[in-house]
C-alpha cells in the first residue's frame, strides 16, 4: 500500500504543487492538504456530469462535493460560512472549481445538492472506494471498535401512549441470520435520548445520534455506521464487522466490555478474524474473580499477549476526538438521520484521507 502511496506522493510535491503556487501564488498548508486530499479521493471518478435538458442547466455537482469535503477540513460550522470563504478565499474557490465569483451557487443550491449526496449516500461510496483501493492486497492487523454520541439539532419527542410490551427474539440473534442489508435497515435511526457513563462514572444524557467506527491501525477510519443515541454498542456490532469485513482483510477485532457478548465473538470468528474483548463484570463473584486476576498479574509484572494487542485500542477514541473536534462532529446543523450521516461521512472521509497521507510523511 505504503509503496504506490509514496509515488503518489512524490508526485504531489514535486509536480503539483510548484504548479499550483505559479497559478495560484503561495499555498497555505491548508491550503496543501486540502490540494492533496482531492488528488487522493477522486470526487471526479464518482460524478458524472449530469444530462442537460430543457430550463437551466444544473450547477458542477464535482465543485459542490469538493467544497463540502472543504468544509469538513476547515470546520467550518455551516454552509453560509463556506460560501462567504469561498468569496473571500481565492485559491480556495479556485481549488474547488469555481474561477469567479459569480459562479458560485446561492445557498439554496448548496442545499440542494447536500440532499441528493445524503439521499444518494455519496460521500459513503467515495470512502468505501477509498479504502478499498488503498488497502488492496494488504492486511491491516488491528481494528478497533468504538462509538461515541452525537448532539443532533432536532427536539426527541417523547411518546405519550402506552404501548404493550411484546417479547421478540433478541437483536443480536437475528442479525446472525439477516444478511447485511437488513442488518443496517434493521438498526433505530431516529434522534433520540442516549446516555452513558463519563470517566468518573456519572450518567451523561444528550439528545441525537451515535456514531460507531472501525478503525484500522495509522488512526485510519475503514467502516461508520450511525443509529439512534439509545442504541447499545453491542447491537451494531455485527454488521459493523461485516462491513469492514468486505471492505479489508484484518487479523484482530478490539473492543471494551461491552462487546462482551457470545453472538458478537462468535460472529467475529467465523469472520476469521480474532476478537480480543474486554470481559464484562456482570456479577460480583466474576467482577472480584477479575480483580484478583489483575492484582495477581501485576504482583508478577506480566502481560497476556492480548492485553498488549488491547492497547492498540485508543485509535479509535483518538478519531472518535479528532472527528468532533476539527471536522465537523460537533457543528451538527442538519436534521434527519440522513443528512446528519451525510455531514459526518463528508468529515470521516476528510480525515481518512487525511490520516492515509500523514503515514506518509
Amino acid at each position: 500500500m505504503f509503496q504506490s502511496l509514496s509515488g503518489f506522493w512524490d508526485r504531489i510535491q514535486g509536480s503539483l504543487f510548484p504548479f499550483l503556487e505559479k497559478e495560484l501564488g503561495s499555498l497555505t498548508k491548508k491550503q496543501r492538504q486540502l490540494v492533496s486530499i482531492f488528488e487522493l479521493i477522486r470526487i471526479e471518478e464518482h460524478l458524472y456530469p449530469l444530462p442537460r435538458g430543457v430550463g437551466r442547466p444544473q450547477k458542477d455537482r464535482i465543485a459542490l462535493a469538493r467544497s463540502f469535503v472543504a468544509k469538513s477540513l476547515y470546520n467550518m460550522n455551516t454552509t453560509r460560512v463556506l460560501i462567504e470563504r469561498l468569496h473571500a478565499d481565492i485559491p480556495l474557490r479556485r481549488l474547488c472549481g469555481w474561477e469567479e465569483r459569480s459562479q458560485i451557487p446561492c445557498e439554496s443550491t448548496f442545499s440542494r445538492a447536500f440532499e441528493n449526496f445524503a439521499t444518494s449516500e455519496f460521500p459513503k461510496l467515495v470512502h468505501t472506494a477509498l479504502i478499498k483501493n488503498v488497502y488492496k492486497d494488504q492486511i491491516i492487523v488491528h481494528i478497533s471498535r468504538d462509538a461515541t454520541a452525537i448532539n443532533g439539532r432536532e427536539k426527541f419527542k417523547r411518546k405519550k401512549t402506552k404501548t404493550k410490551v411484546v417479547v421478540k427474539k433478541k437483536r443480536l440473534d437475528c442479525q446472525l441470520e439477516m444478511s447485511q442489508a437488513e442488518r443496517l435497515e434493521d438498526l433505530p435511526k431516529k434522534c433520540n435520548v442516549g446516555a452513558k457513563a463519563n470517566s468518573r462514572g456519572r450518567r451523561t444524557f444528550w439528545e441525537g445520534y451515535k456514531c460507531h467506527l472501525d478503525v484500522g491501525d495509522r488512526d485510519i477510519p475503514i467502516s461508520c455506521v450511525i443509529t439512534s443515541a439509545s442504541v447499545h454498542d453491542s447491537q451494531v456490532a455485527i454488521p459493523l464487522a461485516s462491513e469492514t469485513n468486505s471492505k479489508v482483510i484484518s487479523c484482530y477485532d478490539l473492543m471494551d466490555s461491552a462487546y462482551d457478548c457470545p453472538q458478537i465473538i462468535q460472529h467475529i470468528k467465523n469472520l476469521g478474524h480474532v476478537p480480543i474483548v474486554v470481559k464484562n463484570a456482570r456479577s460480583k463473584p466474576v467482577k472480584e474473580q477479575i480483580q484478583e486476576e489483575k492484582k495477581a498479574l501485576r504482583n508478577l509484572n506480566w502481560k497476556f499477549p492480548e492485553e498488549v494487542r488491547r492497547q492498540q485500542r485508543s485509535s479509535v477514541e483518538r478519531v472518535n476526538s479528532r472527528l468532533k473536534e476539527s471536522f465537523g462532529g460537533r457543528a451538527i446543523q442538519v436534521r434527519g438521520y440522513r443528512k446528519v450521516y451525510c455531514h459526518l461521512m463528508f468529515g470521516i472521509l476528510a480525515l481518512t484521507a487525511q490520516a492515509i497521507l500523514n503515514s506518509l510523511q
